[in-house]
C-alpha cells in the first residue's frame, strides 16, 4: 500500500467535507431564517473553515515528511493558494462575529452572503491551485 496517496487522500476526503460545511451551511442559512437554526449552522460553517485550514496544512506537511521539502508551486498556484488562506481567516473571523456579536438582521443577513461568497471563492481557488500546480 502507498501510504502516502492514502494520507493524501484522507487529507482530500477532510478538506472536502470541509468545503460542503462551509458553502453549505452558508447557503442554508440563507435559506432558513430561524435564529436557533442559523445558530447551529453558524456553528457548521465555523468548524468547516477550521477543518479547511488544518487539512489544507495537512497537505503541506504530508509533502514535508515524505520529501523534506514542501510542494514547489509557483506563479498562479502560489496566488490561489493565498486567496485560500484569506479566504480561511476571513471566514473563521466572520463565522465568530456572527456566533458571538448581537447583529442586527441585515448585518447578519450581509454577513451569511459574505460567507457564502468567501466559501465559493476558496472553492475556486482550489480548483486553480490543482490545475496550475
Amino acid at each position: 500500500m502507498d501510504w502516502q496517496n492514502l494520507a493524501y487522500a484522507a487529507a482530500q476526503i477532510v478538506h472536502n467535507f470541509g468545503a460542503v460545511a462551509v458553502v453549505g451551511g452558508a447557503a442554508c442559512a440563507l435559506a432558513w431564517r430561524e435564529t436557533e437554526a442559523q445558530r447551529r449552522l453558524v456553528w457548521l460553517v465555523l468548524a468547516g473553515w477550521l477543518v479547511q485550514a488544518v487539512s489544507g496544512a495537512a497537505f503541506g506537511a504530508i509533502s514535508y515528511y515524505y520529501y523534506a521539502k514542501f510542494p514547489d508551486i509557483h506563479g498562479i498556484a502560489v496566488a490561489a493558494l493565498r486567496v485560500k488562506v484569506i479566504c480561511s481567516a476571513l471566514g473563521f473571523i466572520l463565522a465568530v462575529r456572527l456566533l458571538f456579536a448581537h447583529l442586527p438582521e441585515l448585518a447578519r443577513r450581509y454577513s451569511w452572503l459574505a460567507l457564502c461568497g468567501l466559501g465559493v471563492l476558496a472553492l475556486s481557488s482550489a480548483a486553480v491551485l490543482r490545475w496550475f500546480s
